[in-house]
C-alpha cells in the first residue's frame, strides 16, 4: 500500500502563484509513483481571485483540496490549523508564494524515509532583500541565545513532519496561538536538517508587514524566554543604584561649591523623560506577556470553515 503524503500549503492573496505552485507540487510527485498524495491549500478569506483560482484547479485535480476560512485568521492560526487536517503518513508544509521550493520534496521524503520524523528546511542564503534577511538572521539568533529551550535558526516552518508529530499537536497541544517553529524543537523527534538558498519571490507582493513580523518575533519571545521580564528587574535595580551614585555626587559637589555650582531644570527633565521611557517600554513588555495570557484563557477555536472541496466525508475535522 502507497503511504500518503500530505503537502498543506496556506494562502491568502496568491492569486498569481497557487496555481504554479500546485503544478510544482504534482509535477514532483509524478516522479515518485510510490507515493500518494493531496495538496490541502487553506485559503485565509483571500480578497482577490485566489479562491476562483484554487476552485478551477480542485476541478480538475482531485488530489488539490481546499479549506475556506469564513473569515481572516491571521497568518498564525490558519498555517496551524491546515497542517491539523492532513491524515497523510506525514505532511509537509509549504507556502503558497513559490519560496519553499517543491524541488526539495524528494530529498524531505529520503530522510523521512530513512527514519527522521521530522526534516526542517533551513535558509542558510537567501536571493530575498538582503537587509530583511540580515534582520530575519539577527531575530534568530538573538531567540536562541536567551530561549529556555532550543530554537532552529533560519527555519521558517517550512518542512516535513511524520504523522506521529502531526498526532502530538492535534491530541496534546491545545494553544488557541502556538509558535510552531518553538514545538519542534521542543518537543523532541528526531530532526534532521536540510539546508537550501531560498528563491525570491517571483509574483506578487509579501503580505508580511511590521506588524505581522513584530508578533512572530514577540510571540515567540513571550513563549520561550523570560529574558524580557527579568531584564525590568535588572534595569529597575541597575539604574535605582546609578540614580543613587549621582545624587551623591550631586550632593557632593553642592557642599564643596554652594556658591556657584547650578543644579538648573535639565537633569531633572532629562531624568523625567528617560525613566518615563523605560517603564513605558517595560510596561508593554508585560502587556505582552498579558496579552498571551488572555489569548489563552479566552480558548478560542483556531478557525471556523466556510467550506470544504475534494475531502473525503469519512475523515474527522479538528475545530483546535
Amino acid at each position: 500500500m502507497k503511504k500518503l503524503v500530505s503537502v498543506v500549503t496556506p494562502c491568502y492573496n496568491e492569486e498569481e502563484n497557487v496555481e504554479k505552485l500546485i503544478d510544482l507540487v504534482r509535477s514532483e510527485f509524478d516522479k515518485m509513483p510510490q507515493y500518494e498524495y493531496e495538496h490541502i491549500l487553506i485559503d485565509n478569506c483571500s480578497t482577490d481571485s485566489t479562491v476562483e483560482v484554487l476552485k478551477r484547479c480542485a476541478a480538475k485535480d482531485k488530489h488539490v483540496k481546499i479549506i475556506l476560512n469564513a473569515r481572516n485568521f491571521g497568518h498564525i492560526r490558519s498555517p496551524y490549523y491546515g497542517m491539523l487536517q492532513a491524515y497523510g503518513d506525514c505532511v509537509v508544509s509549504m507556502v503558497s508564494d513559490l519560496q519553499d521550493p517543491p524541488e526539495l520534496l524528494p530529498d524531505m521524503l529520503k530522510k523521512w524515509e530513512e527514519g527522521y520524523k521530522i526534516v526542517t528546511c533551513v535558509k542558510n542564503k537567501s536571493k530575498e532583500n538582503p537587509l530583511m534577511f540580515m534582520c530575519r538572521k539577527l531575530f534568530y539568533n538573538t531567540l536562541a541565545k536567551f530561549s529556555e529551550t532550543e530554537q532552529i535558526k533560519n527555519f521558517t516552518g517550512f518542512g516535513l513532519y511524520d504523522k506521529k508529530f502531526i498526532d502530538v499537536l492535534r491530541n496534546e497541544i491545545n494553544d488557541p496561538y502556538p509558535y510552531f517553529r518553538g514545538i519542534i524543537a521542543e518537543l523532541g523527534f528526531d530532526r534532521y536538517e536540510l539546508e537550501y538558498v531560498q528563491p525570491k519571490r517571483e509574483k506578487g507582493k509579501t503580505k508580511n508587514n511590521f506588524y505581522t513580523l513584530y508578533d512572530i518575533a514577540m510571540l515567540g519571545f513571550v513563549n520561550h524566554s523570560k529574558l524580557p521580564l527579568r531584564l525590568a528587574s535588572f534595569i529597575g535595580f541597575g539604574v535605582a543604584i546609578l540614580s543613587l551614585i549621582v545624587a551623591i555626587i550631586y550632593f557632593v559637589y553642592k557642599l564643596v561649591y554652594w556658591d556657584s555650582f547650578i543644579v538648573g531644570t535639565a537633569p531633572l527633565v532629562i531624568g523625567l523623560f528617560f525613566f518615563s521611557s523605560v517603564q513605558l517600554f517595560f510596561i508593554g513588555i508585560i502587556g505582552e506577556y498579558i496579552g498571551a495570557i488572555h489569548t489563552q484563557v479566552r480558548k478560542r477555536p483556531l478557525v471556523i470553515e466556510k467550506e470544504r472541496i475534494n475531502f473525503d466525508n469519512d475523515k474527522p475535522q479538528v475545530d483546535d
